[in-house]
């Protein structure tokens, strides 16, 4: 263990769990914050340490030997593998400990459910770590559709399509070879949760796997066709095993491991939202229109503040979740609407059934009377 002296308690004092893919970046947001300091890193892993001193700060091989520590947190960002995000959560919920939970809040929508119920139970903040509703290209399409100069949302398209390295199945990131680590759990869980975001509950989908390409038990990729509760409908591609410039972090830059493909060099459109009045397409940032088809197109470009950084922002968020009382901006529930929405996707690319989505509870409609 390394031992360093707490940070002046005037700040908010983080630790993160788990130094993977995620917790680096986390801990980035965090020193760069002054409202925040790293008061440690949890990770049993033979690089916690190392990773701990490169960010000058004291490594724990586990939450308990945390928890009794001289390090006790004032909150704690949880980025370990999947499974274990329950429950890593409840550990620190009871011991009063506010946390950010990475993405999905769960791996079952029982144990999703017990997890709301403890932090409400405990009066303990809970956060979930879908950090996309703080990008600015979402953010500038947000205002236009509440603002309502689209008119009736009719229709979304959605992409998100890249090809993930081999190692990102290796070592660390074996887990990802599993059940809990395709695609649906990591990636379109994001999307989902935007797409909620942006358009309101999604109440039916139904799902075509792709081919399985690497040997594993996790799915690679989708095509998925989906109804809102508003009456609008969508379609979604994903795959993790194909090279393209159309997914989020390509077009937004936001990954800095990922490179960014500027909008004039084919990136445009992963989300394309169909407006009566208009329609928009993100990352491009732009609202089309016109009054019938006989007539030119006009084109508007949306205010983008690209300064923002979405990690920053949320951290930022945490802080005042904690300090200030505010409401998570995405809470547990919304988390989990977004990962029974992910459940379903699984469930319909098993049956070949379209599913229906009530609450938390999902429904198989039988393919002789599915209508979506």
């Amino acid at each position: 263990m390394t031992t360093l002296t707490p940070s002046s308690s005037s700040k908010l004092n983080i630790a993160i769990i788990g130094g993977g893919l995620i917790g680096p970046r986390h801990a980035k947001s965090i020193l760069s914050n002054p409202n925040t300091s790293l008061i440690a890193l949890v990770d049993p892993a033979p690089h916690g340490a190392a990773l701990a001193s490169s960010l000058q700060t004291a490594h724990y091989a586990s939450l308990s030997l945390l928890l009794s520590s001289p390090h006790r947190p004032d909150g704690a960002i949880i980025c370990t593998p999947n499974n274990t995000h329950v429950p890593l959560s409840l550990e620190l919920i009871a011991a009063g400990i506010p946390v950010l939970v990475e993405k999905p809040i769960a791996t079952r929508i029982e144990e999703g459910l017990g997890l709301i119920e403890a932090a409400k139970r405990e009066g303990v903040s809970l956060l979930v770590g879908h950090h996309r509703r703080f990008n600015p290209y979402l953010l500038a399409a947000k205002k236009v559709l509440d603002e309502g100069s689209s008119g009736k949302v009719i229709a979304v398209q959605g992409t998100w399509c890249l090809k993930k390295p081999d190692e990102y199945f290796n070592g660390i990131g074996a887990w990802r070879r599993g059940e809990s680590g395709g695609v649906v759990l990591i990636n379109l869980i994001h999307e989902v949760d935007l797409l909620q975001y942006l358009l309101g509950k999604i109440v039916l989908v139904s799902a075509l796997e792709t081919a399985k390409t690497r040997g594993f038990e996790a799915e690679e990729g989708a095509a998925i066709l989906l109804r809102f509760q508003s009456g609008v409908v969508g379609t979604f591609i994903l795959s993790d095993s194909v090279p393209s410039p159309w997914n989020f972090e390509s077009g937004t830059g936001e990954n800095p491991t990922i490179p960014h493909v500027e909008k004039g060099e084919g990136a445009g459109g992963f989300y394309r939202i169909m407006g009566m009045e208009g329609s928009l397409s993100v990352p491009d940032s732009k609202r089309w229109s016109n009054e019938g088809w006989n007539e030119v197109l006009t084109t508007e470009d949306l205010e983008v503040d690209r300064a923002k950084v979405p990690f920053d922002l949320q951290v930022q968020h945490f802080y005042e979740v904690v300090r200030e009382g505010k409401e998570p901006s995405c809470t547990g529930e919304q988390a989990l609407s977004a990962m029974v929405v992910c459940e379903a996707v699984k469930r319909s690319m098993a049956s070949g059934e379209a599913m229906e989505i009530d609450g938390f509870e999902i429904k198989e409609i039988n393919s002789s009377r599915s209508r979506i």
